[in-house]
């Protein structure tokens, strides 16, 4: 496969990544599908993990994997980005996505480890799991409120991490993509050449 097509096609596979990590940090902020933590958040009160304020998923896995997306599905095609000066681009924009990328990934591990803000029996809230606490389903119970919300924030922050890890794999193998099409140019001129060139002879 040429270098052309290999970033037209990283570059596919980054659109839905990069949405699905927006997706997932939009929902984060209304545990159990609810919205009035967030304005209870947005009132003061402790109700929100700092890890989604962080917005690792729409800023890092989002944004600034989306940009660079575009750019480099934009050196698949043929016309102007499709020379070695784009492929040279495309390294500066995978490097930014392998930055949002690994912002998004370290926000979410934090985000599992220290797990979410909850309300506890004495109607406090707070963070009950600073320690080890995704290997012992039965200490789950102790968040009162929002209901289900470890599984909430297990399942979300998870699909973050999975998205970073993957964006990761594809910036990093833009990266090298983008060196070798800088030196050597994308093929796409050469298929349009023997194309071309195929029609004379058939013409003949």
């Amino acid at each position: 496969m040429c270098t052309g097509k290999c970033s037209k096609f990283i570059g596919i596979c980054l659109y839905p990544l990069a949405l699905l990590s927006i997706i997932c940090n939009i929902f984060l902020f209304f545990p159990d599908f609810q919205t009035i933590y967030s304005k209870e958040e947005a009132e003061g009160l402790y109700r929100l993990t700092d890890e989604i304020k962080y917005m690792g998923g729409v800023v890092g896995g989002g944004i600034l994997v989306l940009i660079p997306a575009i750019h480099i599905h934009s050196t698949g095609r043929q016309g102007c980005c499709s020379n070695r000066c784009g492929m040279f681009l495309s390294i500066i924009f995978a490097a930014v996505g392998l930055a949002g990328a690994l912002y998004s990934g370290i926000i979410a591990v934090f985000g599992l480890i220290r797990g979410p803000v909850c309300m506890l029996e004495n109607d406090t809230w707070s963070r009950p799991f600073l320690n080890s606490y995704l290997g012992n389903t039965d200490i789950w119970e102790t968040c009162e409120e929002p209901e289900n919300i470890v599984v909430f924030n297990i399942g979300l922050f998870s699909a973050l991490l999975v998205a970073a890890c993957l964006e990761l794999l594809l910036c990093g193998f833009q990266v090298l993509n983008g060196l070798f099409g800088c030196i050597c140019g994308t093929c796409n001129h050469k298929e349009v050449y023997t194309y071309q060139s195929s029609l004379s002879i058939c013409d003949l």
